[in-house]
Parts: C-alpha cells; structure tokens; sequence
C-alpha cells in the first residue's frame, strides 16, 4: 500500500508544478490562440528566457516518471472501442474511457462489461440516460 501512497503524492507534486506555457503575444493579438508556440523573433524577449515575460518549456518542468502519463486518478487511460478490447486489461492498473465515436447500443455494452470487470469508468454518460435504460430493460 506504501507504493499507492506514494503515487499519489508524486500525482499530487505533477498536478502542482504544472505551468500554463502560453503563447508568446496573445494578449496583444486576439486572433492568436493560447496554445504554445515557440517565439522565433530576433528580439523577442521570451526567447531571450527574460524572466518576467512567461515560464519557457524545459526540462526541469517534466512530471516525475513513475505517474508521467497517468490519469489524475491514479490509473492509465486507456480508450475502448469494442467490448474485446477489455479483455487483455487489469482493473487494478488501467481506467477505461469509452470511445467518441461508439454508439449508444455498443457504449451501454461496454459499460456493463467494464463495470462487471470492476474497472473505473471515465466517461460513463449521463446517469439519467442510465437509469432510463436499465428501467426500459425491466419491462
């Protein structure tokens, strides 16, 4: 139990050094998205790594490798499409987040495979939608 203890205090050090690595002049330009590119220009201050102009990605804002990837819950997310691709899965290890693009009839299969299996849902659906269904499957 000591190493779950420790993976998630390591979750917790990842979650709290993140930095927001945003784009160098959208606050000026409205048209740039947030999303990070690299500044290029020749006088460009961020580039130059001037302090007071943003954090510039480098290596010591890397999270720590034993939860590097890992869901905040703790487990490793894992996208499921077909109700066969469970089967090579450990519920203690993996949470499993149902594909976008798999319909209702297929979603609600993979759910009660995957909740018989014990394993943590990330996206289930909304419970209305649920209950709805399991009352239709009483009739």
């Amino acid at each position: 139990m000591a190493m779950a203890d420790e993976t998630r205090r390591l979750i917790r050090v990842r979650d709290g050094q993140r930095a927001r690595f945003r784009r160098y002049g959208r606050d000026v330009k409205k048209r740039l998205a947030e999303t990070w590119r690299k500044p290029k220009g020749r006088h460009n201050k961020l580039r130059r790594k001037i302090g007071a102009k943003g954090p510039y990605p480098r290596p010591g804002y890397g999270s720590p490798a034993v939860v590097r990837g890992l869901h905040p819950s703790g487990y490793e997310d894992i996208v499921v499409a077909t109700p066969a691709a469970l089967a090579g899965l450990d519920p203690n290890v993996h949470a499993v987040r149902i594909a976008a693009a798999v319909g209702g009839r297929k979603r609600a299969e993979i759910r009660d495979l995957a909740e018989k299996a014990g394993f943590r849902i990330l996206n289930p659906g909304p419970a209305a939608a649920r209950k709805e269904e399991e009352a239709g499957s009483d009739e």
